[in-house]
């Protein structure tokens, strides 16, 4: 199946969000950071060791790492096989049915505001080209660029990074050698501030209110962290 590549925009006014890159970095460093700061904290209530609530970080930021490559890539190659095989359906439609498809792309450039005459012109003129065709069929009825798909390879691996980078930063305080609530507020800390600046940047890229954004992220790690811990609290280590 050979499609064209789009023709770059010639302005520069649009950031570059599609192809899932930052939604996996967005999720990768927020999942990791809100999964892994409640697991410690569920193992600092219980009243573990220093070296057992370290041991938990490290092997959450791992085991959370690798499972959510793997379900980066997984949904990703799902989502473009079901798309290359709608793309295959157009395309056998489009030979099958040339007039008809014609006739329903005229329909559209109608609806998109051009007069019965030249709606019809643009469309005999797209369908004059197979592969133009296709790609504006496609990108017409399913609102997709089937040559702008995401890598579920860069996907998983952005995430697997992200994840991996956010999982960690709250394990850092156990590792310091203090004792007591200290290691735990600081993780609560570390992970509040990280969370605040995950908002911040979601708030920005997409030109939503940036406190609102912060607040958000700041209370699902702050209830995170008080349920993991008052669980913890309450079954002990002796479960």
């Amino acid at each position: 199946m050979n499609v064209p590549l789009r023709r770059p925009e010639l302005h520069g006014g649009h950031r570059a969000v599609s192809g899932g890159i930052a939604r996996a970095a967005v999720f990768g460093i927020n999942d990791g950071l809100v999964s892994n700061v409640s697991l410690i904290l569920g193992f600092a209530g219980s009243g573990a060791d220093n070296s057992v609530v370290r041991l938990a970080g490290l092997a959450g930021a791992v085991a959370g790492a690798i499972s959510m490559a793997a379900g980066e890539w997984i949904s990703v190659s799902a989502q473009n096989e079901l798309i290359d095989r709608e793309v295959v359906v157009e395309q056998r439609e489009l030979a099958r049915n040339t007039a008809e498809e014609t006739k329903e792309l005229a329909a559209t450039y109608q609806e998109h505001g051009m007069s019965p005459d030249v709606a019809a012109a643009a469309a005999r003129e797209v369908m004059d080209d197979p592969e133009r065709a296709l790609t504006v069929h496609v990108r017409e009825e399913m609102g997709i660029d089937p040559s702008d798909l995401p890598s579920p390879l860069a996907a998983a691996l952005v995430s697997l990074l992200c994840f991996t980078f956010g999982a960690l930063l709250p394990v850092i305080p156990w590792f310091l050698g203090a004792s007591g609530t200290a290691p735990a507020l600081a993780s609560v800390a570390i992970g509040v501030v990280a969370a605040a600046l995950v908002g911040a940047a979601i708030g920005r890229l997409a030109e939503r209110s940036v406190a609102k954004s912060i607040l958000r992220q700041v209370l699902i790690v702050l209830v995170a962290c008080a349920v993991t811990y008052a669980i913890g609290e309450a079954v002990g280590i002796n479960v």
